[in-house]
């Protein structure tokens, strides 16, 4: 019907048809690293935009001491694109350029094991972080060389793997964690406050996969009970180092660092305390960042899209 001033009236609510939802996009995260080149931005999000997919962010850096170019892409697709045709079709793409790359779904939760030996404090920061959706991650076990923790390991719902150490059975130790990596599809392996040495055969193995935390005294305050003796020395900062494990000791490319500031008056427990702190929060960030594709190798260091 017609309206006094000429307008069609309104009509009732409940006659308005409803639109058609539409089917819910999937999200993916594309990572890779090359030789820095003229043209390669412009070939991903080219590929991108011709497959059906849109950028939501993306971030890349160009290294001049090294010659690589790094990228991160965020995008959605389609319905219908799926991460098999992603990845069929972006070998066209990054071979000319001799491009590592990886794509995958942002909704894959990373599957991760996390090593533990007598400290928990790094262990129930994670169980926790993953457990409220902090986290995403899917830790599908808790290994140690010791008993200390199975109990809360348990009241996560985690299976917990006692796999004891000593000089002798080290090698079969070490087999029995691959083998739990291999048949439980684990990406990452993360030592929270693990006190053992891994082989450098292990450390080959899982390069790039293996996440460590550490004081940042290092080397400057080696063997035992760090902290007293950076309280000798009257420090004026603690500080943690997350950083990925090689077969040179705590040597590994570095994720990410946190320091805290201390006064003259603290204790040596003091520190302790303020120290365990600082080592969840570095080692949160480590394996957050991992888990969201957001860190790529570059020789001794990494880059890091946080």
């Amino acid at each position: 019907m017609w309206h006094p001033t000429g307008m069609t009236a309104p009509q009732p609510a409940d006659s308005v048809p409803a639109a058609a939802p539409d089917a819910e996009s999937e999200q993916y995260v594309l990572t890779l690293s090359c030789p820095d080149t003229k043209g390669i931005v412009h070939a991903v999000s080219s590929y991108l935009f011709t497959t059906g997919c849109n950028i939501e962010d993306s971030q890349q850096f160009g290294d001049r001491d090294t010659g690589l170019f790094f990228m991160r892409v965020h995008f959605t697709a389609d319905p219908g694109v799926t991460a098999e045709k992603l990845r069929a079709g972006f070998g066209v793409i990054g071979d000319p350029f001799r491009m590592e790359w990886q794509i995958h779904r942002s909704s894959d939760r990373m599957r991760i094991v996390l090593m533990v030996s007598k400290f928990g404090h790094c262990l129930n920061d994670l169980l926790f972080r993953s457990a409220s959706g902090a986290l995403p991650v899917e830790i599908a076990a808790v290994v140690s060389n010791h008993q200390d923790f199975a109990e809360l390991v348990a009241s996560y719902g985690v299976p917990f793997r006692h796999i004891p150490v000593t000089r002798e059975t080290k090698p079969d130790a070490e087999a029995r964690l691959l083998e739990l990596v291999r048949a439980e599809d684990v990406e990452l392996v993360v030592l929270a406050r693990y006190m053992q040495v891994l082989s450098d055969n292990l450390c080959k193995q899982l390069s790039g996969r293996i996440i460590n935390i550490h004081h940042s005294f290092l080397p400057s305050f080696k063997g035992a009970k760090p902290y007293h003796q950076a309280h000798a020395r009257g420090v004026k900062l603690i500080g943690a180092t997350a950083h990925y494990v090689t077969a040179d000791l705590d040597e590994g490319p570095i994720i990410e660092q946190e320091v805290e500031r201390v006064g003259h008056g603290v204790t040596p427990d003091q520190l302790v305390a303020v120290g365990r702190d600082v080592e969840c929060q570095a080692l949160a960030r480590a394996v957050k960042w991992h888990a969201e594709r957001r860190i790529l190798l570059n020789g001794r260091r990494t880059v890091v899209f946080a």
